[in-house]
């Protein structure tokens, strides 16, 4: 695991640092996978934060522990929904509000981010172990989110299984593709 982080629900006064981490965190490490133009018209929208995930105390940042000017840095962030939107942020497409069931639907993984300065550090495997241990606190024993192409990689070692490519209309004409992922509890590795 990645033990220079702790990790820690967001708060509502975290919000404005969590954009500056989702930024930088798309700009630094999504442009192999997606234009600028993707990147520009996905930012607020596709790619970007949902205050719901905060309000339903479902969202966690990681903090580094790094003695040095990292310390108490924002490294990344991630969470879970127990609600029917896939992925997005406040103002991202296909926004559903209503709850799932966990006995019949699956929680959504949700918004993980990793600043560039911890990329390749365990960081994304740590929120996201920290996420579905979460979910199945919950109830939850399946999980699917909307991947980046960039997250595809990661998600397939933690047992993900593609099952579907969404080509995502963005309001500048661009589309972005999201990769739909799926895994049962019972696959957590």
């Amino acid at each position: 695991m990645a033990p220079n982080f702790t990790l820690r629900l967001a708060t509502e006064g975290d919000i404005p640092a969590l954009h500056a981490l989702i930024e930088a965190s798309v700009r630094g490490l999504q442009s192999d996978d997606y234009t600028p133009a993707q990147i520009e018209g996905a930012l607020g929208t596709v790619l970007g934060l949902d205050t719901q995930l905060i309000r339903d105390k479902t969202y966690f940042i990681a903090e580094s522990l790094v003695q040095n000017m990292n310390e108490g840095k924002l490294a990344g962030c991630g969470g879970w929904s127990k609600r029917k939107t896939l992925f997005g942020a406040d103002r991202g497409p296909g926004r559903t509000p209503e709850l799932l069931d966990p006995a019949t639907d699956a929680a959504k993984v949700r918004a993980i981010f990793v600043h560039p300065d911890f990329a390749r550090q365990g960081l994304g495997s740590l929120i996201l172990a920290t996420v579905e241990n979460a979910a199945r606190d919950a109830g939850f024993r399946r999980f699917e989110m909307g991947s980046t192409l960039t997250g595809v990689p990661l998600y397939r070692l933690k047992g993900y299984v593609e099952v579907e490519r969404i080509a995502v209309s963005l309001h500048n004409g661009e589309a972005m593709p999201v990769v739909k992922m799926v895994k049962s509890a019972e696959q957590t590795q």
